[in-house]
């Protein structure tokens, strides 16, 4: 037989659902507006928090058919009304909702509680400024005011601890009602009791929300021999007990939302598992991960809201990271291999390391979203746990961001683009593993491969094909010295150009380096970002070639690179080439001085057999060459006279001879 309570209860939630009507056009952020009422509360307390108040200071409280600032100035007066005239309280409660019901219960409650906070608000800034401020004495001799709160300490404790538990139970709400499209994951049983749950907690935080209020009017008729009596004790047992009984509301209903938002997770990241499974369109999968609280989740850097729909038919590039997006010289890096890709849209999806999303993590999510050229998810901190749980598991998200390819079918084309992009940029469009194993199959071991988009000026002298020699090292005698085989090479009418790289984990000794070699003119050099990117870059490619798993052409540009990051911390080396040419040559230390010291013999032969033969053969031919016996036959054809023949061994110019042969 069903307990008298139940039937009480059951009775109540039936007469608060005849209050609740809710309308579309009244649109309310409960959670930004909630965050208000907690730092204005805050303010009030013993014990204020921090709070930024640029998150306010544009928050837009007319975002509905009637101004939600206007509400609140509407609902504090009824409150205030209901409290002076001595109302029934169960009657003044039901009405209170009956002016809440256009909205969602969770903006029921955060309007009723930001009602609240203002007057209490004003109370208090009146209270404790009139004895420093005139205009405020004044207002609390209208307002009948008290001038000291030195025996009200114990009510206010009480009626902070009230509003303290209310300000829980209404989080609770709208971490509930903020998911309100995956209710339909949830068991009948279990969303029917939570949302009986919910309209209980309505009616009994409008109700102690009018005791609050009935609270300040009574302070106000209170002498200091009042405030002291039997009735001011009553009143604050009063507040404590309904504390209680919301504190025990507040847990019951932390346990049936936690039972549903269990089930929503497991049923959620079931879904994502299958939305990739056939073709259709990126919307689908987008939805899936971002629009099940807003129609408008992402926005654009100017913070102008942006549609699931605008997409469409668009390669969405998902780049997940933490909060602080990456060190500002390697965002802004991305950004520029970034750009230039057609119909392809960045979306960046910040996902903090932790459970929850700090101040500072909030602020440098602002901070990078208003400058980067790209879309992002507008309330990161709103995505789902599971939405989370699937980018770690399914898509490897870890320390290190991240970049998925939803192609316009909506398939994922790559789990992890990022170093594709930081190699090939936007030539690596659309951005999937076989435009990756393409590239690499068309790719060479050359400067250009090297040092693409780490530098303007090394990237001019590429498309010159300029003869360049990349050198490193952190010992400066050894610059100074090699500098000036270079400058003698130059001087023979040599067209070299000499660039530092610095070295492997550049620190305070390369910026030095870096200063000494542009006062002394020693040779070019690139700032130390544009070093800090060589060797990143030179990371990135020994990483994605050995993602490939290829034998072949990659091995020798695998082999090449891994010697260059073994000599990054060696004294010195150099490599020398010219743009796009598979030509070069990668010396160390005493065998690159070596082959520039014999380099002047070779001069003139460069204009055949390249800067870069010219040195190898200078390393590896015997001298002038005159010890070199070999030949070779070849069939005339068209212009062989005016062409020039290098030797297979010594790598000099052959001399010519012509040879006539009877076939009778």
């Amino acid at each position: 037989m069903p307990s008298p309570t139940r039937n009480v209860d059951d009775f109540l939630i039936r007469e608060i659902v005849l209050t609740h009507d809710p309308d579309d056009q009244q649109q309310l952020d409960p959670d930004l507006l909630l965050t208000l009422v907690e730092a204005i509360f805050s303010c009030m307390t013993e014990n204020p928090t921090d709070f930024d108040q640029d998150t306010f200071f544009d928050y837009d409280l007319s975002a509905s058919e009637e101004p939600v600032c206007r509400t609140i100035y509407k609902v504090s007066n009824e409150m205030l009304a209901r409290c002076i005239g001595g109302e029934d309280l169960h009657r003044s409660t039901i009405q209170i909702l009956e002016v809440l019901g256009p909205f969602r219960w969770d903006a029921k409650m955060v309007v009723a509680l930001a009602s609240f906070t203002h007057s209490y608000g004003v109370f208090w800034l009146v209270l404790q400024m009139q004895s420093e401020n005139a205009l405020s004495h004044l207002l609390a001799v209208v307002r009948r005011i008290p001038s000291t709160v030195t025996f009200m300490r114990p009510r206010f404790k009480a009626l902070n601890l009230l509003v303290g538990t209310i300000l829980r139970l209404t989080r609770l709400l709208i971490s509930y009602e903020s998911w309100s499209a995956m209710h339909e994951m949830v068991d009948n049983q279990d969303r029917e009791m939570t949302r009986s749950k919910i309209c209980l907690a309505c009616y009994w935080i409008c109700r102690s929300l009018l005791v609050c209020f009935s609270q300040i009017a009574d302070l106000r008729n209170f002498s200091l021999e009042q405030v002291c009596s039997d009735r001011a004790v009553v009143a604050a047992w009063g507040l404590y007990s309904l504390g209680n009984k919301l504190s025990c509301l507040c847990n019951d209903l932390g346990e049936c939302i936690d039972t549903c938002q269990q089930q929503i997770e497991r049923r959620l990241y079931e879904k994502l598992l299958h939305v990739f499974e056939e073709k259709g369109d990126s919307q689908k999968a987008l939805c899936a991960f971002f629009s099940w609280q807003d129609e408008f989740p992402f926005k654009d850097c100017s913070s102008k809201k942006i549609g699931i729909l605008e997409l469409k038919s668009k390669t969405v590039l998902l780049l997940i990271t933490k909060p602080d997006l990456l060190p500002l010289d390697k965002a802004y890096f991305l950004v520029q291999q970034t750009t230039g890709a057609e119909d392809c849209v960045v979306l960046w999806v910040p996902v903090p390391s932790t459970n929850g999303w700090s101040s500072a993590a909030k602020t440098s999510f602002e901070f990078f979203s208003s400058r980067v050229p790209w879309l992002s998810v507008r309330r990161p901190w709103s995505l789902h746990p599971a939405v989370v749980s699937f980018f770690r598991q399914e898509w490897g998200l870890g320390d290190d961001p991240v970049l998925v390819v939803l192609n316009k079918d909506g398939l994922v084309s790559n789990t992890n683009a990022m170093d594709m992009v930081w190699i090939w940029g936007p030539r690596a469009f659309p951005f999937t593993s076989e435009r990756e194993k393409e590239l690499w199959e068309q790719a060479n071991w050359t400067v250009g491969l090297l040092v693409d988009g780490i530098s303007p000026l090394l990237s001019q002298w590429i498309e010159q094909d300029r003869n360049l020699c990349i050198y490193g090292s952190d010992n400066i005698d050894w610059i100074r010295n090699f500098s000036q085989k270079i400058k003698k090479i130059r001087a023979l009418g040599f067209d070299l150009e000499a660039v530092y790289v610095g070295c492997k984990n550049p620190g305070e000794n390369v910026r030095s380096i870096i200063h000494t070699i542009d006062q002394e003119d020693l040779s070019s050099s690139i700032t130390f970002t544009s070093i800090d990117f060589f060797w990143f870059r030179l990371e990135t490619l020994e990483r994605s070639i050995g993602q490939q798993g290829q034998a072949g052409r990659c091995d020798e540009i695998a082999a090449r690179v891994g010697e260059l990051l073994d000599s990054g911390s060696k004294d010195g080396w150099g490599v020398i080439g010219k743009g796009w040419s598979k030509d070069v040559v990668m010396l160390e230390q005493g065998v690159l001085e070596q082959g520039l010291e014999a380099l002047h013999m070779w001069r003139g032969n460069e204009t055949v057999t390249g800067l870069a033969g010219a040195l190898r053969a200078a390393l590896e031919g015997p001298g002038d060459g005159r010890g070199c016996r070999h030949d070779e036959v070849v069939e005339y054809e068209e212009g062989l006279a005016e062409k020039t023949k290098i030797c297979g061994q010594c790598r000099v110019p052959m001399e010519k001879f012509v040879v006539y042969k009877c076939e009778a």
